[in-house]
């Protein structure tokens, strides 16, 4: 395990002091054995809860070019949530094919046209949680084909229970400074010791608080840099790695902002670059694997410390 790993996954908060009524964690195990007695079938752990905690904040997709293949809309119909997907006024009819006409939000203009890829969007949905008196909401990705949890370092992918939305929502309300949380992904599941991590990037899955100062900005990696400004605030944001999200990678999937921003420019120099202009104090651009990244020193927010409501 790298240095960087061990950071990420470390007890820098005693979960267990706050994780009553919800679900049993199983930290990882290394033997394989153990591992195996995890069918990928095995959800009767978390259907035995019978918690119905559907989500109380509304759930918000962004999408754009995606109609033919809504994945995260039927994703979030299979395990019985409700939800919002925002469209831009040029694909009503595209969308009205696959996707209920009472679940799809018209925005007032084609935000795509502004050049800013998703942003504008983003903050239509914010400005419209704000205007319903919504504590907070949720904001998701258009490409999330399924969502599971962790147990005992295994995947166990789920199609009808959605309860996770719900119990994310009632443990982050046991705070008072959670100002961004989320859905951790699925192929970033490898050594969870904990069920969630504080003070971290919160992205594509995301329970924004409606009370932060901020709006979204820029043109790349804007979830990174909205997870940074809540930081260096003093909130605290928490991903959860109980449960993930079955995200596609980037750039794999037409529509989005593959067929805008990135389109437009695949220089990940760029891209990484664009972030350490915004945030020079914690942001370095490395090359890693023969391609140029971002990477972010979140040790200083070790100090942002969770208050209980």
């Amino acid at each position: 395990m790298s240095n960087k790993q061990k950071d990420l996954f470390d007890d820098r908060h005693e979960w267990r002091d706050y994780w009553d009524d919800m679900p049993y964690f199983y930290p990882p195990t290394r033997n394989t054995e153990q591992r195996n007695l995890v069918d990928v079938t095995d959800l009767q752990d978390f259907c035995s809860l019978k918690t119905n905690q559907k989500p109380i904040y509304p759930v918000y997709i962004i999408s754009k070019g995606r109609h033919e293949n809504p994945q995260t809309a039927m994703s979030l119909e299979s395990m019985g949530i409700a939800y919002k997907i925002v469209i831009e006024p040029s694909e009503l009819c595209l969308y009205e094919k696959t996707v209920d006409r009472n679940n799809i939000i018209v925005a007032p203009e084609n935000f795509s046209q502004r050049g800013n890829g998703g942003i504008p969007a983003r903050n239509f949905v914010m400005n419209l949680s704000i205007a319903n008196g919504d504590k907070r909401h949720w904001i998701l990705d258009d490409n999330i084909n399924g969502f599971g949890y962790q147990k005992s370092g295994r995947r166990v992918n789920t199609k009808t229970n959605g309860d996770m939305f719900g119990l994310c929502e009632k443990y982050v309300d046991k705070f008072e400074n959670v100002k961004m949380a989320g859905i951790r992904y699925r192929f970033h599941h490898n050594y969870v010791k904990t069920p969630y991590v504080i003070n971290t990037r919160i992205y594509s899955c995301i329970l924004i608080d409606n009370s932060i100062d901020q709006e979204w900005r820029g043109k790349f990696n804007e979830d990174t840099d909205l997870s940074l400004r809540v930081l260096k605030e003093g909130g605290c944001t928490m991903l959860f790695t109980w449960c993930y999200c079955n995200k596609a990678a980037t750039m794999t999937t037409q529509g989005g902002n593959t067929d805008g921003v990135y389109k437009e420019t695949d220089n990940r120099k760029e891209f990484a670059e664009s972030l350490k202009n915004q945030h020079p104090d914690v942001v370095k651009v490395v090359k890693k694997f023969g391609r140029w990244h971002h990477h972010v020193d979140y040790s200083s927010f070790k100090k942002n410390q969770l208050i209980k409501s």
